[in-house]
């Protein structure tokens, strides 16, 4: 069961090759569990683009533009789609019923096309001028460990849907107490590359976490599939942030 919760996981969150498991609640019992690890692929794929990039000299700019490109083929971007259809939702001001049937069209708007540009923008200059991508790479697995504990702990707005395929069979205890304990470990991890890095990034993503549920309970009355992906996004680019800032404090 653990090895098909596993399979799960990486086959909706993630384009990393996995065998065929059965669409059945009890093959995706532990499959939250698993999602720090798709975090934790991209996160090495980041590190070891660093370390080549260290020992071949690339310049800053192609060091940024290919480590933002990883997140990306790694999910195939399920995770951006999901930030843009929240942004279209956020955008329209709309009472929770229509914002959560904009947030189910598939076409895209020009405010979500406006943010996410601007997103991208901002997290391509700090992947350019962040030298500590330990930090960086332990992001993506706090990220998703707090997502997964959103997914099962917080309401969900919808009777269905993606997150609902998850989060309703998973057995909670069990989801929460790993991943509970994956956010304490990479909050440690943070942590071990400076302490000045590791409260900052802690800070960031807490504070993201708390703004996630205020935003998406006054304007969804719960969390769906979409903004999980948008508070992954917001979430990183957090954790960007609060690693340069802390850099630039240490200068």
């Amino acid at each position: 069961m653990l090895l098909r919760s596993l399979a799960s996981a990486f086959l909706m969150y993630s384009r990393i090759p996995m065998p065929k498991v059965e669409w059945r609640e009890e093959n995706r019992r532990y499959a939250l569990c698993f999602f720090p690890l798709i975090g934790l692929v991209i996160g090495a794929l980041l590190f070891l683009w660093d370390c080549i990039c260290g020992i071949l000299f690339i310049n800053s700019m192609v060091r940024g533009a290919v480590a933002l490109l990883l997140p990306v083929i790694v999910t195939g971007g399920i995770h951006i789609d999901g930030f843009c259809d929240t942004i279209d939702a956020l955008s329209s001001y709309s009472d929770k019923s229509r914002s959560l049937e904009i947030m189910k069209d598939p076409h895209i708007g020009s405010f979500s096309v406006i943010a996410l540009c601007s997103v991208m923008l901002l997290q391509f200059a700090l992947l350019c001028e962040v030298n500590n991508y330990a930090a960086v790479a332990v992001g993506f697995v706090l990220s998703r460990s707090l997502s997964g504990l959103a997914a099962v702990t917080m309401k969900n707005a919808r009777s269905g849907g993606s997150l609902q395929s998850f989060s309703k069979p998973a057995h909670k205890q069990v989801t929460v107490a790993v991943l509970s304990v994956t956010a304490v470990l990479c909050a440690a991890a943070e942590l071990s590359t400076g302490l000045t890095t590791g409260v900052f990034v802690c800070a960031a993503a807490a504070l993201c976490l708390v703004y996630y549920r205020f935003t998406a309970y006054r304007r969804f009355g719960g969390i769906t599939g979409d903004t999980e992906g948008w508070f992954l996004q917001i979430t990183e680019t957090a954790i960007l942030a609060a690693v340069y800032i802390a850099e630039v404090l240490a200068i």
